[in-house]
């Protein structure tokens, strides 16, 4: 199964893509799941700069408005590091033009981590998990829609990661926990 290409620019993008939790290491991740590696390869380099990457979760998908959405999170101990590549409308730009955006965060502003699996049984009776929701809970304040201010309430800014069995399958919903459970056993501990 495949989608029409964005911007009618030839070929299709596949509505499955490929795995990349056998990968240990990012930029072979990167390179086996992304459209756009080098774009956020290049970025990713210019912040590490040789720091280690302890983990990393990867996500990818196509939307009817904007095209591809790519999405690298890493942590390396310290600090997340996220990578954000996204399509631009035909109306915000020539086709094929796509952001990149770059976000740095301390691990120091974590306030909570949370992590919560759907579990089935299989016919069996073993259970597996379905699907697992993750979220870095920031103590600093979402930015909110200019002019709801009065109507809302100020909340706290959160990093929101899923996967499913539909969307990444099992080894993607192992990393993407295993990728909480590195940034929970980070925080509060004094950094180096």
């Amino acid at each position: 199964m495949s989608r029409p290409a964005y911007g009618g620019g030839g070929g299709d993008l596949p509505a499955v893509f490929p795995d990349w939790s056998p990968y240990q290491d990012l930029e072979s991740a990167a390179r086996a799941y992304l459209r756009d590696p080098d774009v956020a390869m290049e970025a990713l380099t210019g912040v590490l700069r040789g720091a280690s990457v302890l983990g990393f979760t990867l996500e990818r998908f196509v939307n009817e408005v904007n095209g591809v959405w790519q999405e690298v999170a890493i942590c390396d101990g310290s600090r997340l590091i996220l990578w954000h590549g996204e399509d631009v409308p035909p109306e915000d730009g020539p086709a094929g033009s796509m952001t990149s955006s770059l976000r740095v965060v301390p691990v120091s502003t974590v306030s909570e981590v949370g992590c919560r699996r759907r579990l089935s049984r299989t016919a069996t009776g073993q259970i597996r998990v379905d699907s697992i929701d993750v979220y870095l809970l920031l103590s600093s304040l979402d930015e909110g829609v200019p002019g709801d201010e009065a109507q809302l309430p100020p909340r706290h800014d959160a990093l929101r990661f899923g996967k499913t069995l539909d969307d990444g399958g099992a080894g993607q919903i192992a990393r993407l926990e295993e990728f909480a459970r590195l940034v929970a056993s980070v925080v509060g501990r004094p950094t180096l």
